[in-house]
């Protein structure tokens, strides 16, 4: 598809619209995690309860973002990001406005639905309104702005929760009523709608398969052992189903071909690596700091402000670096970058010295995710051509989902081995006023998690470096 067939005027007003749905999206899932305690005291629920508030959007999100890539594809890109946009805002409303636990876990997973088709349909919208040689500078820009927005939406969230308390947090879901709304304009005065590719049937059994083998294994990642063994068989079964179905029907939801590129492959497998080691050390952090470190919640997420700053500025010139020298270097580097603060995290963290020897080092993977964000993106997109570019986006984002998935249970063994038989329940993550011997206990376990990360971010640029550069 090329850029008259999606634009009615200037490309920019596309990309402007990706950018406001991206942020409901991102905003959306890095505020509801510093919101939990205040949600869970204002509706009454338990502990297992709050976890399902985020879990269920994830589950669904992660379950069914491969069949938004490829609906998008199938149907027309314009029209399945429209319908994602009124799903994801019609569902926070509904959060917003929430009386029980219950019905806001129901709505959550409502959300997931919606952002499983904008979220893909956004770097699948702004990719086919710009050239292939412009590209990179606009998947930049687009990819500052979702990621500044997922790095300063706990800072904006801890703010308000802070300052205002009570139920403010359901001003973080209104506050989606408004920029849904302006995406939806932007959509409807500039895009024209795609037909996207009339006659080729729907691969429902290949969605339903991929439904089931990423919705089981993200329970097999976040449920207990009675759960997690049959649903890791399930979800092993299923993925082996699908790929068989795939290699043999006419019209599949993913060509299985898109692996054959070895940039393609390696840029979804940095993916997974770097995004696991994100997620995981991202996850952590707050937690390490809050209850052993005594550090604020206000406090820890203002700590990741000169990160959002970093990506927010650089991003788009990354991707204009990448149009012009490929997007192996700035990714392989990007991720050295990353590592480094990683390790230097890792190195200091024993002496819980969080703004001395923490944060600062905070910066290092704030530049290092500023140099590969877009060039990473830039690299998917790059690697399909047009008419799987839905597909493409969906892989993708369904990889960083999964990630983040398998970044919770991951890290968690790794917590559990190094702070040692204590408890099982890993108190020193729990308890505000803990111990001399379980501060010491805790930021041991953090600095083993921040070295999973270094080595993880390691493993990323090494792919990135054999799947990418280009002699």
């Amino acid at each position: 598809m090329t850029q008259t067939d999606i634009c009615r005027t200037r490309p920019g007003y596309l990309l402007a619209a990706a950018v406001l749905a991206s942020a409901m999206g991102f905003i959306d899932s890095s505020v509801t995690a510093i919101a939990l305690p205040q949600i869970r005291a204002s509706l009454g629920g338990t502990l297992s309860a709050a976890e399902w508030v985020q879990g269920g959007y994830l589950l669904v999100l992660t379950s069914l973002i491969l069949v938004g890539g490829a609906m998008s594809d199938r149907f027309g890109v314009v029209r399945m990001f429209q319908g994602g946009i009124v799903a994801f805002v019609f569902s926070s409303m509904l959060c917003a406005a929430a009386p029980s636990m219950p019905l806001l876990i129901a709505a959550r997973a409502l959300q997931g639905m919606g952002a499983a088709f904008m979220v893909p349909g956004s770097m699948t919208l702004v990719s086919r309104a710009y050239p292939r040689e412009e590209r990179g500078r606009a998947l930049g820009l687009w990819a500052a702005a979702a990621t500044a927005t997922t790095a300063g939406g706990p800072i904006l969230g801890g703010l308000v929760l802070t300052l205002a308390g009570g139920d403010s947090w359901r001003a973080i879901f209104a506050l989606n009523l408004p920029l849904g709304g302006a995406a939806l304009y932007l959509l409807a005065r500039h895009a024209k709608r795609d037909t996207g590719r009339p006659g080729i049937p729907v691969d429902l059994w290949g969605a339903a398969l991929a439904t089931t083998c990423l919705g089981a294994l993200a329970l097999a990642l976040t449920e207990g052992e009675a759960i997690a063994l049959p649903a890791a068989l399930v979800s092993a079964l299923a993925a082996m189903a699908f790929l068989w179905l795939e290699a043999r029907i006419g019209a599949p939801m993913i060509r299985l071909g898109l692996f054959r590129d070895r940039s393609f492959s390696a840029v979804n497998l940095a993916t997974l690596l770097l995004y696991i080691g994100l997620n995981g050390f991202s996850f952590y952090l707050p937690m390490t700091a809050i209850s052993a470190w005594g550090i604020s919640p206000l406090g820890v997420t203002a700590a990741f402000l000169p990160g959002s700053v970093l990506i927010a500025t650089l991003s788009s010139r990354a991707g204009r670096l990448s149009d012009r020298i490929g997007p192996g270097w700035p990714l392989t580097i990007g991720c050295l970058i990353v590592a480094l603060g990683y390790g230097l995290i890792a190195h200091f963290a024993p002496e819980q010295h969080f703004w001395r020897l923490t944060a600062p080092f905070c910066i290092f993977t704030g530049l290092g995710l500023a140099l590969l964000v877009a060039p990473l993106t830039a690299a998917v997109m790059a690697s399909a051509p047009d008419a799987d570019q839905g597909a493409a986006s969906g892989i993708n984002n369904a990889t960083a989902r999964a990630a983040a998935l398998i970044a919770v249970a991951l890290m968690g063994r790794v917590a559990t081995l190094s702070y040692g038989p204590v408890s099982a329940d890993l108190p020193g993550f729990a308890l505000p006023f803990a111990s001399a011997a379980h501060k010491a206990a805790t930021s041991l376990a953090f600095s083993h998690i921040a070295a999973t990360s270094c080595a993880l971010a390691l493993s990323a640029a090494l792919v990135s470096a054999i799947g990418l550069l280009r002699r």
